[in-house]
């Protein structure tokens, strides 16, 4: 999974690619979706749940999901991206905090372990 993120941060940097700024929002709120996906998958290994297929499918679900309501919104002239924002940030800052979580029971777990032994 680390592979992954940094060869896509490598060609996002080697590579200039441009898209016309009207679709800076759409793809502002897929984003969005797919730091939603990235931090579920981050959480889901900490808990040993992941699975790849589920976080391709999830991944891509959300990002299209998150582009499809802003479009729907903008062109029936309503805010649907509040919706995009509430729900993928919430969740964001959701799975951020279980793993904040894991991270120091796993800490604290093995701090226990070094003191008994």
């Amino acid at each position: 999974m680390l592979i992954g993120l940094a060869a896509g941060i490598f060609v996002g940097f080697a590579f200039d690619v441009s898209y016309p700024s009207e679709y800076s929002f759409y793809i502002s709120m897929g984003l969005l979706a797919a730091m939603d996906s990235l931090l579920g998958a981050i959480r889901a290994d900490m808990e040993g749940k992941y699975n790849n297929l589920i976080f391709i499918s999830g991944f891509l679900t959300n990002a299209i999901l998150a582009a499809a309501l802003v479009y729907l919104g903008d062109r029936l002239g309503l805010p649907f991206y509040y919706a995009v924002i509430l729900v993928f940030g919430g969740r964001l800052f959701q799975n951020l905090a279980v793993i904040r979580r894991l991270i120091i029971e796993k800490y604290l777990t093995k701090k226990e372990k070094d003191i008994t032994n």
